[in-house]
């Protein structure tokens, strides 16, 4: 693991990284979702694609990397190419789980790879709007502190400029940049996930020109038992890219 300080609008940001197959000449650049780590992406996979250098990444606020300020996801996005320059790394590839997938989307790779991403908003059930109606009327009497009692799984344990940020990058819509985007994609998805339900992964393939949709059985975190099959298929969509 090796860490790079990022100067972003008047902060340092401390990033973890870690780089596998350094002498490769194709950059594979791998983020991941909303409350994991590098580690979870390494895991699966670091086994398979060793002909590109891997590139593992601790975003902002999790993992071993830090944040002490509140976040857009284009903020993430110019976050990590101002790292990108620092490792001197380019946008061959770049594979988003989750969150990640939208970060992904705005740096433009060559390959994108969408893992479950996020990225088409998916309107919420009503209990959800009940729960943030509660809480806002709960916040004009005084009871904020009670914020735990409403507030999403993955935002109970955030510091309040990862909770900031967290409100920011939830309900995002990235139709039109998924539209706009020029490169080849490749659309991993599993088929039972309820975090980012396939429904969204047949709006980004009909959004992205050049898109391939692949589905598997699973869940949000399909890729973990998958991971293999996945990299054999970005090897192709890579390959493809070098016969123009």
């Amino acid at each position: 693991m090796a860490l790079k300080s990022i100067q972003y609008n008047q902060h340092t940001l401390d990033i973890s990284y870690e780089i596998l197959n350094p002498q490769a000449s194709v950059d594979l650049i791998i983020l991941h979702g909303w409350g994991s780590n590098k580690n979870l992406m390494k895991k699966s996979f670091s086994p398979y694609m060793d002909s590109f250098r891997h590139i593992y990444i601790d975003l902002p606020g999790f993992g071993a990397s830090t944040c002490n300020l509140t976040l857009t996801t284009t903020d993430y996005a110019k976050i990590i190419e101002l790292f990108m320059i620092h490792i001197n790394a380019s946008k061959d590839i770049i594979l988003g789980h989750s969150f990640g997938g939208k970060i992904a989307l705005l740096i433009e790779p060559k390959v994108l790879v969408l893992v479950s991403s996020a990225g088409i908003y998916v309107p919420k059930p009503f209990s959800i709007k009940l729960k943030i109606a509660l809480f806002k009327l709960f916040k004009v009497f005084g009871f904020s502190k009670f914020r735990s009692l409403f507030v999403a799984e993955d935002a109970k344990t955030l510091s309040e400029p990862m909770y900031q940020t967290f409100k920011n990058v939830v309900n995002e819509n990235f139709s039109d940049a998924f539209s706009s985007y020029s490169g080849k994609a490749l659309l991993c998805w599993g088929r039972d996930d309820t975090a980012t339900p396939l429904s969204s992964a047949k709006k980004m393939d009909e959004l992205i020109a050049d898109s391939t949709l692949e589905v598997y059985d699973g869940d949000h975190y399909f890729f973990m038992k998958n991971a293999k099959d996945v990299s054999i298929k970005i090897e192709e969509i890579f390959l493809k890219t070098l016969e123009h």
